[in-house]
């Protein structure tokens, strides 16, 4: 049976047949087809063949739609990686922040600064509710919210940070340590709070160590 299955889906095929119910799956082979270069269309075909082959049936809408969704966000990564900047929000890349970051423990192992003393990040996230998450301009309306984040973080920081995007629903700011830092945050809290922006605001510390803050920007990315 493995042997007719399409490239990648080996693992979905396995899944179908021993009735397993997760998506997890989907959400595995969607990225690795996005890297790929594969197309939704072949996605979805070699999906179909997959399912006509293991259970002689056309695949579930939770498996099409996991398999969409994971190819999208899969093919939205690898877009950033190509760019420093966000298209949709103007904010710095994931990958930009990461490198920005990088930069800072490279610099300091030369000159023997600490990087945990010397910056840290503001991490700022936008509350969803179930309204807002049901109407049906909810992703237009959340990449507004967060290029308004990001306009209001640079406002308040001044260029002194960079300000990138963290997944769905986050803004970062990487910026230097000072005696007003906590006074930003809270005026950028104001700001955002003025416009009807309710905005959950703190500073994340930065780890010891380059690796682990690449470990720590995946887990508040998500």
């Amino acid at each position: 049976m493995r042997a007719v299955l399409p490239r990648r889906f080996e693992a979905v095929g396995e899944a179908l047949a021993s009735g397993s119910r997760s998506l997890d799956v989907y959400d595995v082979v969607g990225r690795r087809l996005a890297e790929d270069g594969a197309s939704l269309d072949e996605v979805l075909d070699a999906l179909r063949q997959t399912t006509q082959a293991v259970l002689a049936a056309d695949p579930a809408y939770d498996a099409v739609r996991a398999i969409s969704i994971a190819w999208s966000e899969g093919t939205l990564a690898y877009l950033h990686q190509l760019s420093c900047e966000d298209p949709l929000t103007g904010l710095a890349s994931l990958a930009h922040v990461r490198s920005r970051i990088a930069e800072l423990y490279r610099a300091a192992a030369r000159s023997g600064a600490d990087v945990t003393q010397s910056h840290a990040l503001v991490v700022f996230d936008i509350p969803e509710t179930i309204e807002s998450l049901a109407a049906p301009d909810a992703g237009f309306s959340r990449t507004l919210r967060l290029a308004r984040v990001g306009q209001s973080a640079g406002t308040v920081f001044n260029g002194a940070g960079t300000i990138g995007r963290l997944g769905a629903r986050r803004v970062v700011a990487v910026v230097e340590r000072d005696p007003n830092l906590g006074r930003r945050v809270a005026l950028v809290r104001t700001l955002l709070a003025s416009a009807d922006f309710p905005t959950r605001a703190w500073i994340e510390g930065l780890p010891g160590s380059d690796e682990v803050a690449a470990l720590l920007l995946d887990e508040l990315a998500r």
